[in-house]
């Protein structure tokens, strides 16, 4: 049987001699589903003949791939046996389908022993089951696309167009993960030369940094830059600099693109959520410049910082940083406009402000909030691994922190979902104990001697000029390497993290 055969309707005569076809339009065509019978036959035979033949289509094939509901039946039944360590044969199996309606005009049971009578060959088993499962795919494709053209037609006031686009998109991307047949395990000694690969680039960079850089000396040091197919959280309270840090990172990722032609940087996809992108813009311009981003919104900013604009702004303007800026965007939505800006511009990494500002794919809103959390940060960490890229994902911390003494970040403090911590393979924190202080200047209190109180003081003062204009970045897990703090210049006037010096402070650095 041909997959792709058209059948015509036969005309056929009517009162007065005239075909059907005179009353009909005589374009009238009906089309089958693909499907290829003699293949499942074939296929169903062979692993009834040799049950070894299942272990060619076992890792991807499943009941539910066949066209024929009683090849269905049959293949699950093999299936079951075969995972039990069981022979199935016609014989074994008869006592199944000794009663099966499904297998009646076939011949009941017996139709298993013609399956295996007309075998010829067991050697292409595996091709047998790649051209199931091929059209499979296929009708899974028309399923989808007669789907999109009915809701299409419809007029649902809680679903617009671009829903329906990316509900089609999550639909289409669901087919392609679970319908790739390729896959399985690889040898070693490939293994082995990708890792001997990546050892290699690190030793020759100067920086020995093996992923994308930071732009921090302390950072790159202890993550080895951002690598490809991670998942990073960057999480912390508000007010911290979570979104500053961020931005500091993803631009001298993008900067050390331009400026090392591809060495150690790359460019870099912002989804900004949260801010606008002129606000971005602003905020950067506001570092690069070395402008107080403050003075620049309200206007006060003098004559002789308009030529630093200028000089900061050609440089900026050759960076490839690429911020999108548009509210309450599905995953399926990010993983389409990356897709596309890798294909347009390239793209080597990935900065999302903030998770929690993202949909799941449900548009009825009736999904639970920590299951639709689930899903972006397996969606995020999808797209980190099909595009080969690092995905820097914000996240928001519950209030609890503020409930303890020590308010530096932890673990369980993640915001709505323990996914977060298990899908990503790095989790920082950025903390600004200088924060804090400012909201805790000790007050006198009643019957508190002058001194005692001079004495608490002096301890509060002397505590703010240590951490004064610093943060730490708390690494709290990583899959790949150590975990620790790492201490950062903060610069609040242009909300700038840099590398801190603490040399001539603090003592020589390790």
């Amino acid at each position: 049987m041909d997959d792709k055969t058209t059948q015509l309707f036969e005309p056929r005569p009517l009162d007065g001699g005239l075909s059907r076809a005179a009353a009909v339009k005589p374009t009238a065509e009906y089309r089958t589903p693909p499907h290829n019978e003699e293949a499942e036959q074939a296929l169903l035979g062979a692993i009834l003949v040799n049950n070894k033949a299942y272990e060619k289509v076992g890792e991807f094939l499943r009941a539910e791939h066949f066209y024929d509901p009683a090849h269905q039946r049959i293949f699950s039944a093999i299936a079951k046996m075969v995972e039990r360590g069981q022979i199935a044969n016609p014989v074994t199996l008869k006592a199944y389908f000794d009663n099966d309606v499904e297998l009646a005009p076939d011949g009941g049971a017996g139709y298993l022993a013609q399956l295996a009578a007309n075998v010829v060959t067991v050697v292409n088993a595996g091709d047998y089951g790649k051209t199931i499962h091929d059209l499979f795919l296929r009708r899974q494709l028309i399923e989808v696309g007669t789907d999109m053209v009915n809701e299409a037609y419809q007029h649902d006031l809680d679903i617009d167009a671009m829903d329906q686009i990316e509900t089609a998109e999550k639909q289409l991307f669901d087919l392609a993960s679970t319908g790739d047949v390729r896959g399985g395990f690889i040898a070693f000694s490939e293994s082995l030369k990708a890792a001997i690969a990546t050892a290699e680039t690190a030793f020759r960079r100067s920086s020995h940094v093996t992923g994308v850089t930071t732009g921090l000396r302390d950072m790159d040091r202890k993550l080895g830059g951002l690598h490809p197919s991670d998942l990073i959280i960057l999480a912390g309270r508000p007010s911290m600099g979570k979104t500053a840090l961020a931005t500091n990172i993803a631009f001298n990722a993008a900067k050390a693109h331009m400026r090392t032609n591809g060495g150690e940087g790359a460019p870099v996809g912002f989804f900004s959520l949260e801010m606008s992108a002129e606000q971005l813009a602003t905020r950067i311009l506001a570092g690069e410049a070395e402008v107080s981003g403050d003075k620049i919104r309200r206007g006060e900013i003098k004559d002789s910082d308009f030529p630093k604009f200028v000089a900061a702004s050609q440089e900026l303007s050759r960076v490839p940083f690429f911020v999108d800026d548009t509210p309450a965007l599905t995953i399926a939505a990010v993983r389409t406009r990356c897709r596309r800006l890798k294909r347009t511009h390239g793209l080597g990494m990935v900065v999302v402000d903030y998770l929690q500002l993202l949909r799941g794919s449900s548009t009825k809103g009736n999904e639970n909030r920590v299951q639709e959390i689930s899903e972006i940060t397996r969606g995020l960490k999808a797209i980190a691994k099909e595009l080969e890229v690092p995905v820097l994902a914000l996240s928001q911390l519950s209030r609890a922190v503020e409930m303890r003494e020590d308010k530096r970040p932890q673990l369980a403090d993640l915001r709505e979902s323990g996914s977060i911590e298990q899908d990503a393979d790095v989790v920082m924190f950025v903390y600004r104990e200088q924060y804090y202080l400012e909201r805790g200047e000790p007050a006198r209190r009643p019957e508190e001697s002058e001194d005692k109180y001079n004495d608490r003081y002096a301890n509060w003062q002397r505590r703010y000029a240590e951490v004064h204009n610093t943060a730490e970045a708390i690494i709290a897990k990583q899959r790949h390497g150590p975990i620790g703090s790492v201490r950062m210049f903060f610069d609040g006037q242009f909300t700038k993290f840099g590398d801190l010096d603490t040399t001539h402070d603090f003592g020589p650095t390790e």
